[in-house]
């Protein structure tokens, strides 16, 4: 089966940006549509940013300008490069890999955002 592993999580001051990977193991990598989900405190898991097999990318409105959702095919890992951080991005960020036949999670990685 398919692992995704993320990585990249921590503690930043308000305005301080972070750089998330998810490292993604198999040979279908190009294949898969990744998106960036995250769960805050007391709050359901919201889809952050995704990015097709194919390279269209699309962003919740609450973070629209500040991050970035790219992926490295070659490399089998997808980023998300947060910037501008605020508190309310205080989450665990999850990693999610979909395909046409299989659909799979990374066990996230936590990111504070302190004010």
């Amino acid at each position: 089966q398919v692992q995704l592993v993320e990585s990249g999580g921590g503690l930043v001051q308000a305005g301080g940006s972070l750089r998330l990977s998810c490292a993604y193991s198999g040979s279908t990598f190009s294949f898969a549509d990744i998106g960036w989900y995250r769960q805050g405190p007391g709050k359901q898991r919201e889809l952050v940013a995704a990015i097709s097999n194919d390279g269209r990318t699309t962003y919740v409105d609450s973070v629209q300008g500040r991050f970035t959702i790219s992926r490295d095919n070659a490399k089998n890992t997808a980023y998300l490069q947060m910037s501008s951080l605020k508190p309310e991005d205080t989450a665990v960020y999850y990693c999610n890999a979909r395909t046409t036949w299989e659909e799979d999670w990374g066990q996230g990685t936590q990111v504070t955002v302190s004010s």
